[in-house]
């Protein structure tokens, strides 16, 4: 038979007998604990969730101008090399702007960054809507793209608010961001324009942009805040030589340098000219191409949300980008030997497949094996690297076209990929190394 003992009597609490301290000292500290817990987790899903949809926004206002920038530049009398290099100014601002912007994030902090970029764009697309000659549109297209040079910041972002087994998953978050602003910005462009009207028909897809810019730069400067202390003193110094030094030492930073290198270019190549492929192979116009990027975006954000993060956690982000790159090289393959129209929708789609996860895979290993104070400039020169990629490629690209035929800038993006594949599986190798 058990006895409970007795318990000593304690007085009924009221107004002028308070419980002992003591007591409640304990149970007062785990519930606000408790709360803060709570009240961060809400506040980091929050701030994740007001990027993505930043993220989405800007990349609808850009989307939208992607299969519609060959014509538009048409129509300003171009020639096939004079279209290709107007991507290829968009590029150089973003090599000039993505280590700068993401080495000044981790100085001054994310959010500053992020409505200085968006900001400008507003401005930049009203310009390009009255650019008198195609000159004067590659020229804006330079600027345009330093402003939407905050890829790195936005990562950063990302990469501050989440944990390093959380990274991979939510990157491809944003990548899904990005897909999905693909998938509506294309179409909206492709409703939007007029093309009986000369230059003036693309004036209202380039207002749309714009005024998408302004409600991403609002979202940022309302809803965002900020993920990161600023260290004047303690950062690094931003230039690029600098960086590059650094990564080059970096036995799985520098083969992920190159692999970007490579994939960037076929990717690059593959955007400035399937408007011109797909129009000399089968006479597509505006709509056609515009809408086969709601397949391309429908199938890029369902791999990002639903089945990255399990193949991640399953096999690593080194092998899934190496499969990754395989798959798409492969795409490119099979488009180029391609004879049917109607095969274009899924053979594109079965490339993105692959293409989906390689820019979340990339950006989690950099973000993994970089210190938080580098982590901005680190992805910066990623970037930049890709920037200096979709330079080179649609130049690459528009060359072969024109000497080789539409099919010549596919099999340049095939050759591309596959050396990536290898440099991703070299990176595989060297983690495990360094785990032991």
């Amino acid at each position: 038979m058990s006895v409970t003992p007795p318990q000593p009597h304690l007085p009924e609490p009221d107004a002028e007998t308070p419980l002992d301290e003591s007591c409640a000292e304990p149970a007062s500290k785990a519930a606000k604990a408790k709360k803060t817990t709570i009240k961060s987790a809400i506040q980091d899903n929050s701030a994740l969730s007001v990027m993505f949809g930043v993220v989405f926004i800007n990349l609808v206002g850009f989307g939208l101008l992607v299969p519609l920038m060959p014509f538009f530049a048409q129509k300003l009398q171009a020639d096939a090399w004079q279209v290709t290099l107007m991507f290829a100014a968009y590029s150089l601002g973003q090599f000039f702007a993505e280590p700068l912007w993401g080495s000044l994030s981790d100085k001054w902090g994310r959010k500053p960054v992020l409505v200085i970029t968006t900001a400008s764009n507003i401005l930049l697309y009203v310009l390009l809507a009255f650019a008198p000659n195609i000159w004067w549109a590659i020229f804006i297209r330079f600027f345009n793209g330093m402003g939407s040079g905050n890829v790195s910041c936005i990562q950063s972002y990302v990469s501050d608010m989440s944990e390093p087994h959380q990274r991979a998953s939510r990157m491809s978050l944003i990548g899904a961001a990005f897909s999905l602003g693909f998938v509506i910005g294309p179409v909206i462009g492709a409703m939007l324009v007029t093309r009986d009207t000369g230059p003036a028909g693309y004036h209202l897809p380039l207002f749309v942009a714009a005024g998408l810019s302004a409600i991403a730069t609002l979202g940022v400067l309302f809803y965002v805040r900020e993920s990161r202390v600023r260290t004047p003193q303690s950062t690094p110094s931003v230039r690029f030589a600098v960086l590059f030094a650094e990564a080059r030492k970096d036995p799985i930073i520098s083969r992920l340098i190159l692999a970007t290198l490579c994939y960037m270019a076929a990717f690059a190549g593959l955007e400035a000219t399937f408007a011109l492929w797909a129009e000399a192979r089968y006479g597509w116009q505006e709509k056609e191409v515009g809408f086969i990027f709601l397949f391309i975006g429908v199938t890029a954000a369902l791999m990002q949300m639903v089945f990255t993060r399990p193949l991640v956690r399953r096999y690593g982000e080194a092998r899934v980008l190496a499969l990754g790159l395989t798959v798409f090289g492969l795409g490119f393959v099979l488009q180029g030997i391609n004879q049917s129209p109607l095969l274009i929708t899924p053979l594109t789609m079965f490339a993105t497949l692959g293409q989906a996860v390689i820019f979340a895979s990339i950006s989690a290993i950099i973000s993994k094996w970089t210190s938080p104070d580098r982590q901005g400039a680190m992805l910066g020169l990623n970037m930049a690297t890709g920037a200096t990629a979709r330079i080179a490629g649609p130049i690459v690209a528009g060359f072969l076209f024109s000497q080789i035929g539409p099919n010549g800038p596919l099999w340049f993006g095939a050759l591309m990929c596959f050396p990536a594949a290898l440099l991703a599986l070299q990176v595989e190798r060297v983690e495990r190394r360094i785990r032991g």
